[in-house]
């Protein structure tokens, strides 16, 4: 059992990670100027966790950090009005990017690899060009309407062409994305990132 003393030193060790990296941050740091009362330690964590975890929807900096609702909102607020954090509506999520340092392209493109089975896809897409929705549905334990309501989204985005058989749009960019954030997928996209060096052609 876990006694509710290490919890609490847990979460503290949590903030301090990003913490540090938050306030490393150049626009927090002039984000400080324009600030008053004391640095939260809590706001640095989040700018920290935003910049590490780009694409994050609210409840995952919430939880991930652990956070209280209400805090989480109040200091999210201030970081987007600060302009040190960004928001991109998908759906019924609000995701959150540093600031100028994404494409809308890119944004999009990070929202859905921080869905399981879109990045999924796009990840057994980018190792094999030639899979089909039911080695798609294999691949990922998932039902082919599940693969076929995915592809119909991730085509309406940009991010898949469904023209003939599935290929990924823009795949430097996927790759890109997918190597620099690895840790912050899953297993799978680590694995991938390992690999990625092979499916990246160079033509001096």
């Amino acid at each position: 059992m876990v006694q509710p003393g290490n919890v609490d030193e847990n979460k503290r060790a949590t903030l301090r990670r990003f913490a540090v990296l938050g306030a490393a941050t150049p626009l927090t740091k002039l984000a400080d100027g324009n600030h008053s009362g004391e640095r939260s330690e809590a706001r640095d964590a989040i700018a920290g966790y935003v910049t590490t975890t780009p694409g994050a929807h609210f409840s995952k900096v919430r939880d991930d950090l652990q956070l209280g609702t209400g805090e989480t909102q109040h200091h999210l607020r201030q970081l987007v009005e600060l302009g040190v954090v960004e928001s991109h509506r998908d759906g019924d999520y609000r995701r959150f990017f540093p600031s100028g340092q994404f494409s809308a392209f890119e944004q999009v493109a990070l929202s859905y690899l921080r869905r399981d089975t879109p990045r999924g896809m796009m990840i057994e897409l980018l190792r094999n060009p030639d899979a089909t929705g039911g080695d798609l549905a294999t691949a990922l334990d998932v039902s082919r309407p599940t693969v076929s309501k995915y592809a119909a989204d991730l085509d309406e985005k940009g991010l898949l062409s469904r023209e003939d058989g599935y290929a990924v749009r823009h795949p430097e960019t996927l790759i890109t994305l997918l190597v620099r954030y690895a840790d912050s997928f899953d297993a799978n996209a680590e694995t991938f990132a390992a690999e990625a060096a092979n499916l990246i052609s160079f033509d001096p």
